[in-house]
């Protein structure tokens, strides 16, 4: 893995190979700047360096949050990293000093009256475990984009599926077959035709998941056998042949 370099200014600069960061360590031409991410900095100042345009890209999870930099000329992954969050901690924290105050409440002590019901929450508020996992993100962000010439970001967008938690007993193929089913198949198409009808071209329409085979000629429910249609083409081409139709 590469090491972020940065010249004695703290200007960041091109990222080196380990051999190289080692070498230049033990001549005591540069020294270690940080140790997470490993960077290193030298001791003098960089006229007009050339520095590669660079991607961050986010995979945002529950618990882990994946991070890559990619060289956008080469597409080679120079850094990747996992970075662990501290949402289950956090909840467990609150929910213990949430036991404590009611359980001091309820001592045979003078009484102390309830002060969360005069609490407002203010707008844009988000529970302390999820708000501490946006700022990690946006810290490990930020730190990077001072160590290399960070260009563009990428995020991986995620949805949950809610259908269990709306309906706690739904089970086996009608949970499989939830609200979300057939969702990322139909982004797909929409992307892979352009959100036009293949076979008229039209635009600005509601589309339907066509079969390029027909199930009553054999074809699948695979995705190169799935096309986008608007009504018409799609009722004019039925079960007739592609070639024929076409």
């Amino acid at each position: 893995m590469s090491v972020f370099v940065v010249d004695t200014n703290k200007v960041p600069l091109a990222l080196c190979h380990e051999a190289k960061a080692r070498k230049l360590l033990d001549a005591g031409k540069a020294a270690i700047f940080r140790m997470r991410p490993f960077t290193i900095i030298l001791k003098r100042a960089v006229e007009s360096p050339q520095v590669p345009d660079l991607r961050i890209k986010l995979d945002p999870g529950s618990r882990t949050t994946g991070i890559a930099v990619i060289d956008e000329a080469c597409g080679k992954v120079v850094f990747a990293a996992e970075l662990e969050h501290r949402g289950q901690a956090i909840k467990k924290s609150l929910d213990d000093r949430r036991g404590v105050r009611r359980r001091r409440r309820n001592r045979k002590t003078r009484y102390r009256k309830a002060r969360w019901q005069n609490r407002r929450r203010a707008s844009g508020w988000l529970p302390p475990s999820l708000q501490s996992r946006i700022a990690n993100v946006l810290i490990w962000v930020a730190r990077l984009s001072r160590l290399c010439q960070i260009t563009a970001i990428s995020l991986e967008l995620v949805r949950f599926d809610m259908q269990l938690l709306e309906h706690p007993e739904i089970s086996g193929v009608e949970y499989q077959q939830g609200t979300l089913a057939g969702y990322e198949t139909r982004e797909y198409l929409l992307q892979k035709w352009e959100r036009k009808c293949t076979y008229c071209g039209k635009e600005n329409i509601p589309l339907q998941i066509e079969h390029i085979v027909s199930r009553a000629k054999g074809g699948s429910n695979r995705v190169s056998n799935l096309c986008l249609a608007c009504e018409e083409c799609n009722i004019a081409q039925g079960t007739t042949r592609i070639e024929e139709f076409l």
